[in-house]
């Protein structure tokens, strides 16, 4: 009996690596970090922010995950209805890294997680304030598989708990059918526009401790084409 418990035992150790390491390995979720954006002939603004929690001017999450909340005596989101969510408040740059903003992020894990598609995901929002501009708000689901598995597993891995390297990876996968997040214009030169959005991660250094340490996001915001308004010939007399 104690022989055939071994073989089980050891059947099934070996069944769940072979897993783990089809699913790491698998040749269907490579990296992408082409934006649907890059071919649009509309302007597109661009908007980035580190991705570092110390560079955060708010970051918060329960008070027990990897990254510490910042700063330190920030409120922490413990309660049973937000304890899975993390929400971050980061100052916006424009493309000439020039301050544009501020922008509100919260996000939550999602139940349509699925490991086996390669799929980590986060369903995320974004209030996002220019002054003298106006405001938006940007509704998306995050991927973070390949930034896991590129950033994260190997820094674990690492003899020194860290990553360092250069990456670059769209986050947004949806809800848009080229993968693009959603965008509701709110007020000023927004108001009352609908486009679409893609944020995209830039990293070069990860701590296993501290989480991100040298690492950029940058939102990417197409602008609808203006019509141009209609001229009408006054020195034409209706029939």
């Amino acid at each position: 009996m104690r022989t055939y418990l071994l073989i089980f035992a050891g059947g099934t150790l070996f069944g769940l690596a072979g897993l783990a390491a089809v699913v790491y390995y698998n040749p269907m979720t490579g990296a992408n970090s082409l934006s649907p954006l890059s071919v649009t002939g509309n302007e597109v603004i661009r908007l980035s922010y580190s991705a570092a929690a110390q560079d955060t001017l708010v970051y918060t999450n329960d008070g027990e995950s990897q990254v510490a909340p910042h700063p330190p005596k920030v409120l922490q989101l413990w309660e049973d209805t937000v304890r899975r969510t993390t929400a971050t408040v980061n100052v916006l740059a424009d493309s000439r890294g020039q301050i544009a903003g501020l922008g509100v992020k919260f996000s939550s894990h999602s139940e349509s997680t699925n490991l086996l598609n390669g799929e980590v995901l986060a369903n995320s929002v974004w209030h996002i304030y220019l002054p003298g501009r106006g405001s938006l708000f940007i509704e998306q689901s995050e991927n973070y598989w390949n930034y896991i598995h590129e950033i994260v597993v190997p820094a674990y891995r690492s003899s020194g708990d860290n990553w360092r390297g250069t990456w670059l990876g769209n986050l947004t996968s949806g809800p848009g059918a080229l993968g693009t997040a959603w965008v509701a214009g709110g007020s000023g030169r927004f108001e009352g526009m609908n486009t679409e959005a893609v944020e995209a991660l830039s990293a070069k250094a990860y701590s296993v401790d501290l989480g991100p340490v040298a690492m950029t996001g940058e939102l990417s915001i197409e602008m609808p084409p203006v019509e141009a308004p209609q001229v009408v010939d006054e020195s034409i007399d209706p029939e």
